[in-house]
């Protein structure tokens, strides 16, 4: 994965005040942190790092980040957004190594036509959406995919028989799952009613056997 450049200015006032005027202004406040070093505040224009990170890797976007002239490789970690507008308010900046494992979340995104489920009218239930992995900075996917095409009523994609790529890991319970088909509620019901058994008729009368009499 090949890093973009992002310009981050340091020295920014911290507190709410300042950071609604550089909002106001455009810039975006944030903090950059790791690898031991003392964590800095600095800002970074708000158009820049929306372009930076709403290519194919989004926020796993490997970054070039330029600070008071010096070049820290760095990742977006946590970005606090406006609940309106969901515009960024704020974005912490990891530095990071290219040799180093780091968590990250990937969405996971489902391929193909399950035909065989669609004929019985049955439906693909996407149960897990994002998957946390673990991988050096440069080898994070852009997503996993989950081809549904071969799956039949019944079957289930379970997290332990998701194609990750070499060197890309997970922690996450193996055995949860990503993917469901399931049948319909009607087909569901169809086939309750079809297996259950005919209740037995009682005969009118006085509830004696013939061969009581």
């Amino acid at each position: 994965m090949a890093e973009l450049t992002l310009v981050a200015e340091p020295g920014r006032a911290i507190g709410s005040a300042p950071s609604r005027r550089l909002r106001a202004t455009g810039r975006v406040p944030g903090v950059v942190y790791g690898h031991g070093a003392d964590p800095v505040a600095v800002s970074v224009d708000g158009r820049d790092l929306r372009i930076a990170l709403s290519g194919g890797t989004g926020v796993n976007q490997l970054l070039s980040l330029e600070v008071a002239g010096e070049r820290h490789l760095a990742l977006a970690r946590v970005l606090q957004r406006d609940p309106v507008r969901n515009s960024v308010v704020h974005v912490d900046f990891q530095v990071v190594s290219r040799d180093e494992i780091v968590s990250a979340e990937v969405p996971i995104v489902v391929v193909g036509e399950a035909k065989a489920v669609e004929q019985e009218r049955g439906v693909i239930e996407h149960v897990l959406s994002s998957l946390t992995v673990r991988a050096r900075p440069g080898s994070i996917p852009d997503a996993v995919h989950v081809d549904v095409s071969g799956l039949v009523i019944g079957d289930t994609v379970r997290v332990g028989g998701l194609p990750l790529p070499p060197g890309v890991t997970t922690d996450v319970d193996p055995e949860e799952a990503v993917v469901v088909a399931a049948g319909s509620s009607a087909t569901a019901e169809l086939g309750g009613e079809a297996g259950m058994a005919p209740e037995a008729e009682v005969p009118a009368g006085d509830g004696t056997s013939a061969a009581e009499g």
